[in-house]
C-alpha cells in the first residue's frame, strides 16, 4: 500500500529557519552544510501538516515516483537528511550524517569507535563505551552524533546516551543508541 506523503519545497523563509535550528544543534556552520542554496530539497509532511522529514535528492540524482496526489511508493529516492523530533530538534539521517562530517574537522558532531566495532554499528546495533577512542568533547546525553571509525568514516548516527567524559572513561555501558547504520562504500566492499 502505498505511503500518503505530502511534499512541499522548501522556500527561502523555511529554508533560513531550517538553518537556524541545525545551527543551534550542531554548532555554526551546520545549517549551510545540511541545506546548502540552490539544492532541490523537499520537506515530507503529516496529513496534520506538520513537517517530518527534510529530504535531498540522492547523489545518483534518481527522483521519487509521485503519482500528483501525494502518494509515493517504495521506490522514493531520496536521502533524508533530517527528521524533525517532538522536541522541534533534528535527528540526523545518514546522508545528514555525512554532510556533517564534510562540515566540521574532527572530532565535532563525532564519536570515533575501533574497527572491531564497524560491522555492528553498520549494521544499526548500538555503540558501547568500551569500544570509544575518541569523542568531542562537548557531546552531552541526548546530542545527536556522527558514530565513525578510525578513518573518519561514517558507520552510523544516533543519540549519544551518555556525556563525552563518560564514554571514554566507562568500560561498560551504552554510549551511542544508533538510529541508522550506513552501508559500507562500494570502493571498500
Amino acid at each position: 500500500m502505498p505511503v500518503r506523503a505530502h511534499r512541499l519545497r522548501v522556500t527561502a523563509e523555511n529554508l533560513a529557519r531550517l538553518r537556524v535550528v541545525a545551527d543551534y544543534q550542531f554548532g555554526a556552520g551546520a545549517g549551510a552544510a545540511l541545506f546548502p542554496p540552490g539544492e532541490d530539497l523537499a520537506v515530507r509532511r503529516s496529513t496534520a501538516g506538520r513537517p517530518r522529514q527534510v529530504l535531498a535528492a540522492t547523489p545518483q540524482g534518481a527522483r521519487g515516483v509521485d503519482d500528483g496526489k501525494g502518494e509515493t511508493d517504495r521506490r522514493d529516492r531520496r536521502a533524508r537528511l533530517v527528521s524533525y523530533g517532538i522536541d522541534g530538534r533534528f535527528t540526523l539521517g545518514v546522508a545528514g550524517g555525512r554532510r556533517l562530517l564534510g562540515a566540521f574537522a574532527s572530532p565535532r558532531v563525532r564519536v570515533a569507535v575501533g574497527e572491531e566495532s564497524e560491522p555492528f554499528v553498520r549494521e544499526g546495533k548500538n555503540a558501547f563505551a568500551k569500544f570509544v577512542r575518541r569523542v568531542d568533547p562537548a557531546v552531552r546525553p541526548g546530542d545527536e552524533v556522527c558514530v565513525v571509525g578510525p578513518d573518519d568514516g561514517l558507520f552510523a548516527v544516533g543519540r549519544a546516551v551518555l556525556p563525552a567524559t563518560g564514554m571514554v572513561d566507562f568500560e561498560t555501558g551504552m554510549a551511542v543508541k544508533i538510529r541508522e547504520g550506513a552501508e559500507r562504500p562500494t570502493d571498500e566492499a
